[in-house]
């Protein structure tokens, strides 16, 4: 281990997270970096910051305690170091392994095109979850936000944030429209207008199954109900429809006896309603006008009925298939209106990148907004949680940004160490703090009788919740 990192020293006070085949091990006092982050990041995190000290000390007292370690990153670094990303913050973030920040403003006039994006990359961070509830009190647009608990799994290094893109008149993109115009449409009506400017959208097996995995799994561990996966791949059949046909190969491969897909469930429903139907029967009832499908269509979906009878008859029958995990998907465009018609329906959401970076947003807007939205990016080896707004340089430095979403994405990175009662406590301090209409700019606006608070005096308004809520437990203790 360095003794410094950007010359800033390493706490001697502090001990290492480390991690084994995927494995995190915390110790009782970890250093963890944090980058405060740019324009408002650096109201918001000193007031996070001392949010999850209170809540660490209140849950463990001397027990536990966060060592936590600067690392520079955006225009803080760029200023000081005359880089926006120096590497001894990302050699930081792999020795120490979790970190957590504030949002960064992305450079202007090339480089690096997101410093977000950047980080994902370059230490792998292949998820990006996002919880999405709503907590009471928060004023939203829709009549029933409670009906909303959904987390995102959206897949974090693929997609068009790949970068493989290339502009319109530039050489490279005149090469790239005359190979495929030329090399592979030709022969076809198909062609690339010579104007244009041009992308490569990737989506790999490989990147794709071990995000479904990760998002089954957490489903499982959690006793969620159902893993949707969202894609497009009714129009682009070979990123996003192979996207959806991965997730199902990898549920079916690696879960088999504790998920049961959408279309397996219609079939063993009709099987155990009435065992004499024969599979041409069932294919009949699960595919309404098959007798107007072309043969193939038929034969393939009276054979996937046979299959499904054969394989998991047997084991998901008799109705043992209503307790597994459902593994179902749907088209990108129609998630947008049912999440806000039937939200109750969506459980885990897995997606690719971009349609991940939507329906997060959209499923905020719902519970409040971005401010109440935290996030995570997490890979096999390290993990970083982050703001998901952006850095709001108007408001910089005035005190009055909700830091919800830093301080939210901390009860994220507080569960992922295994700290569950000072995730808890943050919490229920937060929403307590909310039904009693202390809070910042935003949410004041919204509400009737609401008292507007400062950035700082609402972490105040949190951390006092949380000592009354402690000193009343430790006087019910002495009580009984």
């Amino acid at each position: 281990m360095q003794n410094s990192y950007n010359g800033i020293p390493v706490p001697a006070n502090g001990a290492r997270i480390t991690c084994e085949r995927g494995r995190f091990f915390v110790p009782d006092n970890p250093i963890i970096p944090y980058i405060e982050g740019d324009g408002t990041g650096r109201d918001i995190w000193k007031a996070s910051r001392r949010v999850f000290d209170a809540a660490v000390g209140a849950a463990y007292g001397d027990r536990r305690g966060i060592v936590w370690y600067e690392v520079l990153a955006g225009e803080k670094s760029f200023r000081q170091m005359n880089d926006w990303l120096p590497q001894d913050t990302i050699d930081a973030i792999k020795e120490f392994r979790v970190a957590i920040k504030g949002p960064l403003t992305t450079p202007v006039g090339g480089g690096i095109r997101s410093l977000n994006v950047a980080l994902r990359q370059v230490l792998d961070l292949y998820i990006c979850q996002r919880p999405v509830r709503w907590y009471k009190g928060v004023p939203t647009p829709v009549k029933y936000p409670e009906k909303l608990n959904v987390v995102i799994f959206r897949e974090n290094t693929e997609d068009v944030y790949a970068g493989l893109e290339w502009e319109k008149g530039t050489a490279a993109a005149g090469r790239l429209i005359e190979f495929i115009n030329h090399q592979m449409l030709r022969n076809t009506n198909k062609r690339v207008v010579e104007d244009s400017g041009v992308g490569i959208k990737p989506i790999s097996a490989r990147a794709t199954k071990r995000l479904v995995r990760a998002a089954i799994r957490y489903a499982l561990e959690n006793n969620r109900r159902s893993v949707t996966i969202m894609h497009k791949g009714n129009i682009q059949k070979f990123t996003e429809g192979a996207f959806r046909n991965w997730g199902y190969e990898v549920a079916r491969d690696e879960f088999r006896q504790q998920i049961v897909t959408e279309r397996e469930s219609w079939i063993l429903e009709h099987h155990d309603r009435d065992a004499s139907l024969v599979p041409e029967q069932i294919a009949a009832l699960i595919e309404p006008s098959l007798e107007l499908a072309s043969p193939e269509f038929r034969e393939q979906t009276r054979c996937e009925v046979r299959d499904v009878l054969a394989s998991i008859a047997a084991s998901h029958g008799r109705g043992a298939w209503k307790q597994k995990l459902m593994i179902n998907d749907r088209i990108a465009d129609s998630i947008f209106q049912q999440i806000i018609l039937r939200p109750a329906e969506y459980d885990v959401i897995a997606c690719p990148n971009l349609n991940g970076d939507y329906i997060s947003d959209a499923c905020a807007a719902q519970v409040g907004g971005l401010g109440m939205a935290p996030g995570g990016n997490l890979g096999d080896e390290y993990a970083v949680f982050e703001a998901t707004h952006g850095t709001a340089p108007k408001y910089a430095d005035k005190d009055v940004i909700n830091p919800g979403s830093v301080i939210l994405s901390g009860v994220m990175m507080l569960d992922f160490l295994g700290w569950k009662e000072a995730a808890r406590l943050i919490e229920n301090a937060l929403e307590e703090t909310i039904q009693q209409k202390k809070v910042t700019y935003d949410l004041e606006r919204l509400m009737e009788g609401a008292t507007k608070v400062r950035t700082s005096e609402f972490a105040n308004c949190l951390i006092q919740n949380m000592e009354s809520k402690v000193e009343s437990s430790m006087a019910a203790l002495s009580r009984g």
